[in-house]
């Protein structure tokens, strides 16, 4: 038997970043907010753990940036994306926002800061609770069903909301009858999988976010607080398969293909576990899956890996110079989207640009 539980103007459902920064605005306007995570705090989250500096206005309107910025967190002043051969593009951070630099802070970190403004401001905050089920008035969503400490509780809300991320966890409980009848897509093997720990001495340059492109991925380093440094990649399943699923000898054969990577990497080890999870589908999902329900987050959309891949393709064969950009923010009105998909038309048509060229110097040379 289920026990009642309190009636909430909305429910969420996943308390990293979507959720809980959700749950504090609807609070701080007055609303009644129940947020819930399976998790006990802190917990490890699998991330690039880099925060870019657009995400410092997003903070301070929620009354966390000075959290933040004092939680020990590296300063990244730049982005260097780096060819298989070793050759690099470098971005700088202040293209991004009008703080000059990114942060590079842990999940656990950013997340518990996040929770504990969330309890500051009046949400009533449920960790170690499993959501069981949603619970439905006819085909509306009014609450979600709760498992904790075995026992079951129903609580109701005007509105539901999913942020339990690519799990989709509340989506998929509407969605699952459609499935069972015929209706749903057929379940695919994962192309990708994605690894992630924190090392000690890695070796990337200081204040520099390192991204390396290799056969079948990519990949992300850099500076975390404590003196650590942050290692999340992707690699394709096949090649994970034929590593024996062992992340360090992904790196050693896969990830070690470019140049940059395994100069960096060489003497690094692993502080933490490895983290890890399958990355089964991408694009954007339903964000209304049924009256009264609400996605947000990743369980609204979530990158296409196979299209960053392709990319990362891309620059593989690219032997390109280094060429470091600098900002241009008095000359450029546009919104910074548009100014962000000028410059990586520009990197395109650099890259392009080399490729023909090398080709007219090899006809040449013959």
């Amino acid at each position: 038997m289920n026990a009642p539980g309190k009636i909430y103007d909305v429910a969420i459902a996943g308390a990293g970043p979507a959720g809980t920064s959700a749950a504090i605005h609807l609070a701080a306007s007055g609303k009644r907010v129940l947020l819930v995570e399976q998790k006990k705090f802190p917990r490890a989250k699998l991330c690039g753990e880099f925060i870019s500096p657009e995400c410092v206005d997003h903070f301070k309107r929620l009354g966390v940036a000075e959290a933040m910025l004092s939680a020990g967190g590296a300063r990244l002043t730049e982005t260097s994306f780096y060819s298989r051969r070793g050759s690099k593009v470098t971005v700088p951070s202040q293209w991004f926002g009008n703080d000059s630099t990114a942060i590079g802070l842990s999940r656990a970190e950013m997340d518990s800061l996040l929770l504990a403004r969330a309890k500051q401001v009046g949400v009533t905050v449920l960790e170690d609770a499993h959501v069981s089920d949603v619970v439905l008035d006819g085909k509306r969503v009014c609450g979600i069903l709760l498992k904790s400490d075995g026992e079951k509780a129903e609580h109701r809300a005007r509105v539901t909301i999913d942020a339990t991320g690519r799990s989709r966890a509340l989506a998929r409980r509407i969605t699952k009858g459609a499935s069972s009848q015929g209706h749903g897509k057929t379940p695919q093997r994962p192309r990708f999988i994605a690894f992630k720990a924190h090392l000690e001495n890695a070796s990337a340059a200081g204040g520099v976010c390192e991204i390396y492109f290799y056969p079948g991925g990519y990949g992300g380093l850099s500076s975390i607080e404590g003196g650590l440094s942050n290692l999340c990649f992707i690699a394709s399943a096949k090649d994970v398969r034929r590593c024996g699923s062992d992340p360090e000898a992904v790196i050693r054969s896969i990830v070690f293909k470019n140049a940059r990577a395994a100069e960096t990497l060489a003497n690094a080890k692993t502080r933490t576990e490895w983290l890890s999870v399958a990355l089964e589908s991408f694009g954007r999902h339903r964000l209304v899956p049924a009256e009264g329900l609400l996605t947000i987050g990743d369980a609204a959309a979530f990158p296409n890996a196979a299209m960053l891949a392709n990319a990362a393709a891309f620059l593989n064969v690219a032997s390109f110079p280094n060429i470091t950009f600098v900002p241009f923010h008095a000359v450029f009105a546009e919104e910074r989207s548009v100014f962000v998909l000028k410059c990586l038309f520009l990197v395109m048509l650099l890259l392009i640009g080399n490729i023909f060229a090398g080709s007219i110097q090899r006809r040449c040379a013959d």
